[in-house]
Order: C-alpha cells, then structure tokens, then sequence
C-alpha cells in the first residue's frame, strides 16, 4: 500500500518560499509551520483570515494551556513572521505581544563533577563528545556536526561551521583535548566507524552523524552514573566550560569569543556563578573594627 502525501497549499507554499528566501534554517522553518498550523487548528479555519481579536484570544488560549513563556514567545515569533512578512498584515499583531522570560542562573559543574560525568561515560565516542562540549565550550548541535577536518592540531583550533545564527568561528582545542580526539580517532578508525575525512562523531550510518538527542541522553545518563546531584543538560558542560575559564581569570571578552556570543551581556552572566572569584573578593565588613 503506497502512502500519499497531501498537496502543499498555496498560502503554505508561499511561506516556505518567504522562509527560504531568508534562509531561515529547516529546524526555524519547520517550528513555523508548526505554529500556523496549530493557529488554524484552534481557528477551525485558514489561518490568513484570523483578525487582530482572534489572535488575543489565541494568545489567552496558549497561557491558559500552560505552555512556557520561551514556548508561548516562539509561537508568537512565528506568527509575526506569517502575518508580516508572508501576509503583509501586521495590523493583525496589534493585540498580542512576547512576555518576559526571567533570566535564571545556570547550572555549573565543579571541575571535580566535570571529570566524574566524562569518566562515567564508558562509551569511547561519547567520552569524546563531552570532552569536547566542556574542553572547548561547544554547543551539543556543534559537536555532533564537528568533521574530523575540523581538527587543527598544528594551530590546536577548532573549526565550528554554521553554528548558532549561521555563523563560523575557531574554538579552542587544549592539549588535553587533542589527546582524547586522537585517542578517539584511533579508536574508530580501528573499529571502522568512521570515515576517512569524515564526520568526526558519526551515528550508525557514518555518513549522518549521531543526533543531538543521541548525545544529550548519554549526558544524562552519565550524570546520574557520576551521582551528580544536579540538573544536567549537554548545556550544563558548556556552562561550566565558560565559568571556570572566568575563575581562572580569563578575560571575559576572550570567553565571549570562543563561546561565539554575539553580545557581551550574555557572557556576562557567568560572573553571577563564578562563585571562586566571589570567594576572593573582600567584604567591606573586613576593613570596620567592629567590638565583638
């Protein structure tokens, strides 16, 4: 029994063409189109005939639904980019608008919690992974696309093609992390797991590579091997990687850099967990001679 697949409508087929015009990427596009589609169930109807009225009301649906204020933000991303720019309503948008999201501290590791996590992970190709997700501050989508000509280990960087907001950039590749990426290399080679100039942490099929929520579920399951008493995310290592650089005093527009942080501010909140710079700073209490 053949499947067959239902003809892209028009109005669909426009805002793809919008979305490719701009060279949103499929992960963007597809979220956008999820969106719309999500408007029009709740409508019952096309979404392009949604009036300004309807999109409070649909505003007022998804917060009295529960969904999370980065979840409610993207939804209404979406449709700004539906209404505007395939549509050309923004009178339409004139009742709904994005909500604050409160910024919350991130999770750190201590550099004892970071060994015990990459030891914990028996597997050779995950020990790799996240050695390179604390060792060089990458992003979990960033390791997993990594290729093994990414490596420089003459100028000991590494090359991240593409990575958040489409953008290259160098990351750092220390001594210690080019041995475990050899060790790793070695390894795979031996096993053939790999191929030649290939992708660096291939999935089953070495030609795609092994998926993010592949990696992510090793991570986890590494922490709760460890005993880490902690919510950890691939994120949490990132994290870490960027604080424990500022600990050791490393210039806070150096980690900005090697993070690929398009603005200062977002590097900035590492400062609020460095918590071993805040142990060396003196409180004013400790220069009043106080009776005790």
């Amino acid at each position: 029994m053949t499947q067959t697949t239902q003809p892209i409508s028009p109005l669909r087929q426009r805002m793809i063409d919008d979305m490719m015009m701009r060279k949103l990427s499929p992960k963007t596009q597809s979220q956008y189109i999820r969106s719309v589609k999500n408007l029009a169930r709740y409508l019952g109807r096309s979404p392009d005939t949604a009036t300004a009225e309807d999109l409070r009301k649909y505003q007022l649906h998804l917060v009295d639904e529960g969904v999370s204020r980065i979840t409610l933000n993207a939804n209404l991303t979406a449709l700004k980019f539906f209404f505007i720019t395939t549509l050309d309503r923004a009178d339409a948008l004139t009742k709904i608008s994005t909500v604050p999201v409160p910024r919350k501290l991130p999770v750190v590791l201590s550099r004892e919690e970071a060994a015990r996590l990459i030891n914990a992970s028996g597997n050779p190709k995950y020990k790799a992974a996240l050695s390179v997700a604390y060792g060089a501050g990458l992003r979990v989508g960033e390791v997993v696309a990594l290729k093994v000509s990414d490596i420089d280990s003459d100028r000991k960087i590494l090359r991240v093609e593409q990575g958040k907001g489409r953008k290259d950039r160098y990351a750092m590749l220390s001594p210690a992390l080019l041995d475990h990426l050899h060790a790793w290399w070695h390894f795979a080679n031996k096993q053939r797991l790999m191929l030649k100039g290939g992708l660096l942490f291939p999935g089953q099929n070495p030609i795609n590579h092994m998926s993010a929520r592949q990696l992510s579920r090793a991570c986890q399951a590494a922490a709760a091997d460890a005993q880490i008493d902690k919510r950890v995310s691939m994120h949490t290592l990132r994290h870490s990687f960027a604080t424990h650089l500022l600990e050791a005093k490393v210039d806070i527009r150096v980690i900005q850099v090697l993070l690929g942080h398009k603005r200062l501010e977002t590097t900035a909140i590492y400062a609020s967990v460095a918590t071993e710079l805040l142990r060396e700073v003196i409180s004013p209490l400790e220069t009043l001679k106080l009776s005790t």
